[in-house]
């Protein structure tokens, strides 16, 4: 192969591996959505809850859900949840109506509801397969960081070991 041949191959591939990678979004549902899925095909819900206004939130997507390791766990393990927790549209989870009226300022219900009344963003909220509660992560994680998180509950070795065990042994594909 010529040397010029080969730096076009180089260039190419590397042109296929940043596409590829700009490529990876999390394909976001709502939360009626993911719980309808999760009963008829059961997988734990992934719940980001944020605000418009929070820059740890936007650094979040920008950072981490941009991650295709990240991306990929994400939508092949989970539903995946977006969900503004100042939002105006009534959603209904597990048989309850939440709203957004405005007596709890600019926060809906359901934010109140899933993070148990400890208002923090982002929040990451995880739910298992039958839609219980599993845990709540505040705050910002960047890839390296959430990849054994996610592969600690979606492969639920939750059930046999805690967390510091399961990362003790976690090999993550994060870059």
């Amino acid at each position: 192969m010529t040397t010029i041949r080969l730096k076009r191959l180089i260039i190419a591939a590397a042109i296929l591996i940043i596409s590829v990678q700009a490529g990876a979004q999390v394909k976001w549902l709502t939360i009626e959505e993911a719980e309808k899925m999760a009963l008829k095909e059961p997988r734990p819900l992934f719940i980001d809850t944020y605000t418009d206004w929070c820059s740890w939130c936007k650094k979040l997507d920008a950072d981490t859900f941009s991650n295709p390791v990240i991306a990929e766990i994400l939508n092949s393990k989970f539903y995946p949840v977006k969900f503004n927790a100042e939002g105006k549209e009534p959603v209904t989870f597990k048989g309850t109506k939440f709203i957004n009226d405005g007596k709890n300022g600019r926060t809906h219900q359901l934010a109140i509801a899933l993070l148990q009344g400890k208002l923090g963003y982002p929040s990451m909220v995880f739910f298992n397969e039958k839609v219980e509660l599993l845990t709540i992560q505040p705050g910002y994680l960047g890839p390296k960081d959430l990849e054994p998180l996610i592969s600690f509950i979606a492969g639920k070795a939750y059930l046999t070991q805690n967390f510091e065990q399961f990362t003790a042994s976690f090999k993550g594909n994060v870059k």
